[in-house]
């Protein structure tokens, strides 16, 4: 398939996934969510594709949902059903790169912010320039975190550092990352893609079956009970787009300014 904002190039048993927004910093618009759950949906059914190495273009990650995007925008707009419909593409994109058959991996350069962590926390790895950062700002926006996340944080970096993570809205540097268990990798700046590639290769050089089996076990003890823990985590956030907060903090976020919450 041809794809608008992603960039896909296939090596044998290896395929690259580009975020190509560079002129918007590769930001999550409603159309390039869709392209990453159809591109990790058609993975399902090639069985040759055994490795995906997913990056951003232009020395940057994303810098997470484009708030911009008309259709982002409708969130807040509309019937709650229409409301409730569109708030579920992310869960969904998450969950098609979480139980995709192929070993994925992230290629993390420059920034990698709020839906951009919870895509990359679905991939299997994470390999991170030495400069580079994660940043969960949603709380910054009156909303929770959201599309099915949490669970997926909680197994990497544990109970503490995912509240820190979620309630601070701060930047989490590289090396951080790797301390906490977020990244396998920290490497220079500009050259997670050859690391990944290097990466690839091994798990290449390995016996399919196996390495299958492996990622689809790991998958379903680690995941057994998440789901039943996040169910309601989409109608949350979809309730937290009806407060003051909410509107505060997305005014906040275009005018530059604090935030002055007041909990309604």
């Amino acid at each position: 398939m041809k794809y608008h904002d992603l960039l896909i190039e296939r090596d044998g048993a290896l395929v690259r996934v580009i975020l190509n927004r560079p002129g918007s910093l590769n930001a999550l618009s409603a159309r390039i969510l869709k392209e990453l759950k159809n591109v990790a949906l058609d993975f399902q059914d090639d069985p040759d594709i055994r490795v995906v190495i997913l990056t951003g273009a232009s020395g940057n990650f994303t810098a997470g949902m484009d708030l911009k995007d008309p259709e982002v925008q409708k969130m807040s707009s509309g019937t709650m059903s229409e409301r409730r419909e569109r708030v579920i593409l992310g869960p969904e994109v998450c969950r098609a790169w979480e139980e995709t058959k192929p070993v994925t991996i992230a290629a993390i350069e420059g920034f990698c912010i709020g839906g951009g962590v919870s895509l990359v926390i679905s991939c299997d790895f994470r390999i991170m320039g030495q400069s580079s950062f994660m940043r969960i700002p949603e709380v910054e926006l009156g909303l929770n975190y959201s599309w099915g996340s949490i669970p997926r944080l909680l197994h990497l970096a544990g109970p503490a550092k995912t509240k820190e993570m979620i309630m601070l809205c701060e930047p989490v540097q590289a090396e951080k990352c790797l301390t906490w268990g977020l990244a396998e990798q920290v490497v220079p700046d500009g050259s997670t893609g050859e690391a990944a590639q290097a990466m690839a290769e091994k798990i290449l050089e390995k016996p399919p079956i196996p390495v299958s089996m492996t990622k689809q076990a790991v998958f379903n003890i680690t995941g057994a009970l998440d789901r039943a823990g996040i169910y309601m985590d989409a109608d949350q956030f979809l309730l937290t787009t009806y407060t003051e907060d909410h509107k505060e903090g997305v005014g906040a976020f275009f005018g530059k300014r604090k935030p002055r919450f007041k909990g309604k």
